[in-house]
């Protein structure tokens, strides 16, 4: 009885102090959301305060449920066979609902359907039997991922006694979206907003057109895969693959939130570029850990070689390159902005936008300075939405090439705070 007392008494404290790193991180966000407080970030509120995301209230009530499947610790009694088929079953279920969702979307869509919402109740029946049983297992299956992505960090050497700090926290849940603004002249984000996830598209748009006539700017609403809050806001996805990555980006966002580098994400877009780039080559892999070890089956095959002698591989016929049409289509924005030829860039990126749909790109609501600003900061690969002047990115991959770890990269590069300080620290 004295041991069960001690190991809950344990808990008691590891999740007491669990809780004063939220806040802690959550002080630190907030802080990071009234930036700029003349600029286009406070300008732009004028349009957003009715429905902003309310990041304290989902906070606590993450929370909430994170110590109380603590309490319970039920993932620590299952075996690693089952652990795993309940993940599994969890990723199965996010699935159905996900399908149902695009039925219901279907219907609504059909033209031929009279009465769509009667037509659809049948399947927002089952949308409602299906969620309400997402909500009970999803703690256990997030528990879970919690412990093997925890795991993963601590093999790599991520730790401090064994222990992730933060420790590893995410809950899946619908994402808010961001409202991106830049200037019409050059691209670069100015203001970064959290609104609420259920704005229609057609709202989307009018507040954007809104914001883009009163304050002359370009803007756009986006939606993201996860938010470095505390506990980690993750879109629910039925990708195993893409989740452990995005639980494991969010988490190093947290880690360097209590380091320079993330203390300083706001301050330069250099500096934000910094961030989103390391986040994004240590999710790549920590995920890859995390699958190898826990999921092989779910890891691409690998191509064989080809034997001596072997005749070479029939030419295919070329594909769109979203990555390489994408690269161009920013080196030529960048060109026309920089001649002051604001009109003629925004006509070129329409033409794009067109070309990209005409592909099977239908995801392109707009493209545009904002659009740039936003995805251009993702620059663990070359090329892309960064454009020909991704020194910044450049800067960083090199960085973790010349590291003998991805903790060695990670502990070196937390402690940048400028551009010209990461420039200092490559190898000629």
């Amino acid at each position: 009885m004295w041991k069960m007392y001690r190991y809950r008494a344990g808990k008691i404290i590891r999740y007491g102090w669990r809780v004063l790193a939220a806040l802690t991180l959550l002080a630190a966000m907030l802080s990071f959301s009234n930036a700029n407080p003349g600029g286009a970030y406070e300008r732009a509120r004028v349009f957003t305060r009715g429905v902003e995301f309310d990041y304290i209230g989902w906070t606590v009530s993450a929370l909430r449920l994170k110590i109380f499947e603590a309490a319970l610790d039920t993932s620590s009694y299952l075996t690693p066979d089952l652990r795993k088929q309940s993940v599994f079953d969890y990723l199965s279920l996010v699935a159905q609902i996900q399908k149902v969702n695009r039925q219901i979307t279907q219907v609504y869509a059909d033209p031929g359907v009279a009465d769509p919402q009667q037509a659809s109740q049948p399947s927002r029946d089952d949308l409602r039997r299906l969620e309400k049983r997402r909500q009970q297992v999803a703690p256990l299956a997030e528990a879970i991922l919690q412990s093997q992505v925890s795991y993963v960090v601590g093999q790599l050497g991520l730790t401090v006694g064994g222990q992730p700090i933060p420790p590893v926290l995410y809950h899946a849940t619908p994402l808010p979206l961001a409202l991106i603004i830049s200037p019409r002249h050059e691209i670069r984000q100015e203001a970064n907003l959290s609104l609420i996830p259920d704005l229609e598209i057609d709202q989307r748009a009018a507040l954007e057109d809104r914001i883009d006539q009163a304050l002359d700017v370009s803007s756009l609403v986006v939606e993201i895969g996860g938010v470095g809050a505390y506990p980690s806001m993750i879109y629910q996805t039925s990708d195993l693959v893409w989740l452990s990555e995005v639980i494991a980006h969010e988490w190093v966002h947290n880690w360097l939130t209590l380091r320079p580098l993330g203390m300083n994400y706001l301050t330069s877009p250099e500096l934000r570029t910094i961030n989103e780039t390391v986040a994004s080559i240590a999710d790549q892999e920590i995920g890859h850990a995390v699958l190898a070890r826990y999921y092989p089956e779910l890891l691409p095959p690998e191509t064989p070689a080809a034997p001596p002698g072997a005749p070479p591989p029939l030419p295919v016929a070329p594909v769109f390159d979203f990555r390489y049409e994408m690269y161009l289509t920013r080196v030529q924005v960048d060109e026309l902005l920089a001649q002051g030829k604001i009109e003629e860039a925004e006509a070129y990126m329409e033409q794009r936008r067109q070309v990209f749909w005409e592909n099977g790109y239908r995801h392109l609501r707009k493209l545009n300075q904002a659009y740039f600003a936003f995805h251009g900061a993702y620059a663990s690969q070359p090329g892309g939405a960064a454009g020909a002047k991704d020194v910044v990115g450049e800067a960083v991959r090199q960085l973790r090439a010349q590291s003998a770890s991805l903790a060695q990269f990670l502990e070196r590069i937390s402690w940048v705070t400028s551009f010209e300080q990461l420039q200092a620290l490559i190898e000629p």
